[in-house]
């Protein structure tokens, strides 16, 4: 082989390898190059870089230094921690470097542990952000180009109550080319065991550290839920400021509460939630002045705010739909006291607790109204309704309603007692008028056995720790009546005026007035007046009502009005009423029968049974 091709070989071979070698990182001890570009960082930054004494170096395809188990502090090599462990990696400007001084383009800190401000008076990264804002304010360009974090932890405090907070796995990325004013900035991290990704668009760093102004666009996504908003914001001595259009919505809010570390009053009632409309937010201040709120399959739309500058955020909100279907909200609170006998409500609703602590966990001032509000089979118009929720106490008001042709109000007041929160005293009063019990009863069964227009009122007050002692402390009074009504499927002349004769399921009773009045004692409820009046008969009942079992043990008396059946008049036809509240059972029975005997013919069997899909809703 030719002398000359031999030379030429052993070059190139010695250029690749000495090109290979510059490319591999190698690690050298030099403590003055540390400290170089420590004193570079410290003028530049404020940020002081301890770090071990060995440098690893690579000087292709652009020169870089690694550092290991570094520690960067704040000010001076005893001030406050910013960072610590992990390797810091720095990718150096060739052109800078050749004149003698540090010009980091990229910067990538592995491993590390982030220290985040533990309270207002923590300031440690006050003196960075203000060297980085005045560096920027001369040179807008003069700053890394790329700056990653990965597999790092970062710790701080929760500033509503200064619980410690960590937040684990975290992968960052910020781009920001020196030839554009804009940065995006991605990421993600793992929070209370749970995972979540993010990226911001479109920021101006520059505008944001000098206070000004800065377009952005934000996406996030976790476990439960997501969220999107785009608008402007900036960062003023008062707290960050931003007003744009967002969306939030998550399939659980109680699982979004429990990840994010909040509560909301009655979240516990709420799965899937949204929220979409136009926002500004001024410190902890949010204020929603057009917004749309999802719960459920209800759609509804108008503003409120909410207020984070308490440990209790604080709602308000002003809303209004067309209509609304609160079955499902109705049913769960139905259930908390065990007014639900189907198999939805278990066997655990006796020993269910009914402390506020889990529902009031925030400040709520809500205002709803509707065109049409669905309660199960039950469909009320023109509802107006408030609920307010504050520390240990829930008020729920139904202002306007008219259901069936008739008018209905009520209002519902939950407080935790002062001597024991786990104990809840309730006081609940309501009243409804021109009721027509037909068209009422009709959505709850496929035949109507009463019909009439109805008006009465309630007034009912209680306390326990669950809701078996709650109803078995319930104190108040009800009272009913009925004009012009007519018992449908049975005929009470007939049956008084053969008395021991089976009654027959056919006929009808008309009445000119029904009268009911009962009084609840520690969660017994007497019959004070029951009365029932026709042009051919009258009536009377007297029993009693349980509401911890659930079950009414009653015994009416009917009279026929007729000169030619003395003898009925003085021994009116008796029949007992009792059982289950959804399943009650009617029976003649002789004259001399009590509340709670047996015997006697069967009357119209399961003729007060509602349905089983309506028995969630009306006990």
């Amino acid at each position: 082989m030719p002398l000359r091709r031999i030379i030429t070989g052993f070059g190139f071979a010695a250029l690749a390898g000495g090109l290979t070698c510059a490319c591999l990182p190698w690690s050298v001890a030099l403590p003055d190059l540390s400290r170089f570009v420590a004193s570079d960082l410290a003028r530049a930054y404020g940020v002081v870089l301890n770090a071990a004494d060995a440098v690893e170096i690579t000087l292709l395809p652009l020169p870089r230094l690694g550092f290991r188990a570094v520690r960067l502090t704040a000010g001076s090599e005893e001030g406050p921690v910013l960072a610590e462990g992990g390797t810091l990696s720095l990718q150096l400007n060739v052109v800078a470097l050749l004149a003698g001084r540090i010009d980091v383009n990229t910067v990538a800190l592995d491993g590390a542990t982030i220290r985040l401000p533990t309270g207002a008076g923590d300031t440690r990264w006050a003196e960075p952000v203000r060297l980085l804002e005045a560096r920027l304010g001369t040179d807008g360009s003069a700053h890394p180009r790329r700056i990653s974090v990965s597999r790092a932890v970062a710790t701080g405090s929760d500033p509503r109550d200064g619980t410690p907070q960590t937040a684990e796995d975290i992968d960052l990325s910020l781009s920001w080319p020196h030839w554009s004013a804009q940065a995006d900035l991605s990421g993600r991290f793992s929070w209370n065991a749970t995972p979540a990704r993010f990226t911001v668009t479109g920021l101006r760093p520059v505008d944001l550290l000098g206070g000004d102004a800065s377009p952005f666009a934000l996406t996030a996504n976790w476990a439960a839920g997501t969220m999107t908003a785009e608008g402007n914001g900036r960062i003023g001595a008062d707290g960050l400021k931003m007003t744009g259009r967002g969306t939030f919505q998550t399939r659980s809010l109680p699982e979004t509460l429990a990840w994010a570390g909040g509560a909301v009053a009655l979240a516990p009632f709420v799965e899937g939630f949204g929220l979409d409309g136009s926002f500004t937010m001024d410190g902890r201040q949010l204020l929603l002045p057009n917004v749309q709120v999802t719960f459920g399959a209800n759609r509804l739309e108008g503003a409120g705010s909410v207020d984070f500058d308490r440990n209790r955020p604080a709602i308000q909100a002003t809303l209004a739909a067309e209509s609304l279907n609160l079955a499902p909200f109705l049913a769960e609170t139905l259930r908390m006291f065990g007014l639900d006998a189907g198999e939805a409500a278990g066997s655990d609703w006796r020993t269910r607790s009914l402390a506020l602590a889990p529902l009031t966990g925030g400040d709520l001032d809500l205002r709803l109204s509707a065109g049409a509000a669905r309660f199960g089979p039950i469909l009320a118009e023109d509802v107006a309704a408030s609920v307010l929720v504050r520390a240990g106490n829930i008020e729920a008001a139904l202002n306007r309603a008219t259901l069936a042709a008739g008018t209905l109000k009520g209002r519902l007041a939950l407080t935790a007692s002062p001597a024991d929160p786990a104990i809840t005293e309730m006081r609940a009063q309501g009243a409804f008028d021109g009721l027509d019990l037909a068209a009422f009863l009709g959505t709850l069964r496929p035949e109507n056995w009463v019909a009439g227009r109805a008006q009465g009122q309630f007034m009912a007050e209680g306390s326990g720790a669950t809701a078996e002692r709650l109803l078995s402390h319930v104190g108040g009074h009800a009272a009913l009546g009925v004009e012009g009504g007519t018992l449908v499927g049975v005929d009470l002349t007939e049956a008084a005026l053969r008395p021991g004769v089976p009654v027959r399921r056919a006929g009808r009773t008309a009445f000119e007035r029904a009268t009911l009045s009962l009084r609840f004692t520690d969660g017994v409820g007497q019959v004070t007046e029951g009365t029932l009046e026709g042009q051919a008969l009258s009536a009377s009942l007297r029993g009693r009502v349980f509401l911890p079992d659930q079950r009414c043990e009653a015994v009416a008396e009917v009279a026929a009005r007729s000169p030619a059946t003395e003898a009925a008049r003085a021994r009116p036809t008796r029949f007992l009423i009792g059982g289950p509240l959804d399943d009650l059972a009617v029976r003649s029975v002789s004259a001399d029968t009590e509340p709670g005997s047996r015997g006697g013919s069967v009357l119209a069997p399961n003729a007060l049974r509602l349905p089983t899909a309506a028995r969630a809703y009306a006990p």
